[in-house]
């Protein structure tokens, strides 16, 4: 089940501000892992676990579902794990989030809210604006993930990522995965559920050029 919350209304506007690397991650020097609309944050504390090459930081957008992210990296001493809340959009125009910006090595936007209707695809979270954003402050080499088990949203997100030139799609078949935010080809949970299901996973990865 999807849980619809419309990033648009006035009541998902505010943020949370991100503290400080140093304050927030053991060793701020690590290359960042963002992943975008993290819900409950399963799949960041697989990958927060079994790798402490990275530091992960999970942005969602429903501010319960972050505060219980936080209550378990304070239950499991991990420090390699931070989640904010708040609509993505205004967390990356933030002028206190540049801050971070040369730690990224790569974002993950993993089966988002398809918005079926087409008067809703205006408050899916993949928008030329926000691609725009991201192209602007990835540094050269950064990496962005998708994956969906949604055929149109996945074209549509293919082709709004690549309508901006700063991104150039890889093929995944020769990417280096043991380097990368998930060595151990961890799986969230809606992918676990598409896998169990037989349904075909649709997944790009793009690199800032």
């Amino acid at each position: 089940m999807r849980q619809h919350v419309n990033p648009l209304s006035k009541n998902f506007q505010e943020i949370e501000k991100i503290p400080p690397l140093k304050e927030i991650f053991k060793d701020p020097k690590l290359p960042i892992h963002i992943d975008i609309g993290s819900a409950g944050g399963d799949f960041l504390f697989d990958l927060a676990i079994e790798n402490n090459n990275w530091n992960y930081l999970g942005i969602e957008i429903r501010e319960k579902l972050v505060n219980n992210a936080k209550l378990r990296i304070n239950n499991q001493n991990l420090r390699n794990l931070y989640f904010s809340f708040g609509n993505v959009h205004n967390i990356f125009n933030d002028s206190d989030f540049k801050f971070i910006i040369e730690n990224i090595g790569s974002v993950s936007i993993y089966f988002p809210d398809p918005w079926f209707k087409k008067k809703h695809h205006k408050r899916r979270v993949v928008q030329s604006d926000f691609i725009n954003l991201l192209s602007n402050f990835l540094p050269k080499g950064a990496f962005l993930f998708i994956k969906t088990d949604v055929d149109n949203l996945f074209d549509y997100m293919d082709f709004t990522i690549l309508n901006n030139s700063n991104f150039r799609k890889l093929d995944d078949k020769n990417f280096d995965y043991s380097n990368s935010f998930n060595p151990k080809n961890i799986k969230t949970n809606r992918e676990k559920y598409v896998i169990t299901n037989q349904i075909k996973i649709l997944e790009r990865i793009y690199i800032k050029i």
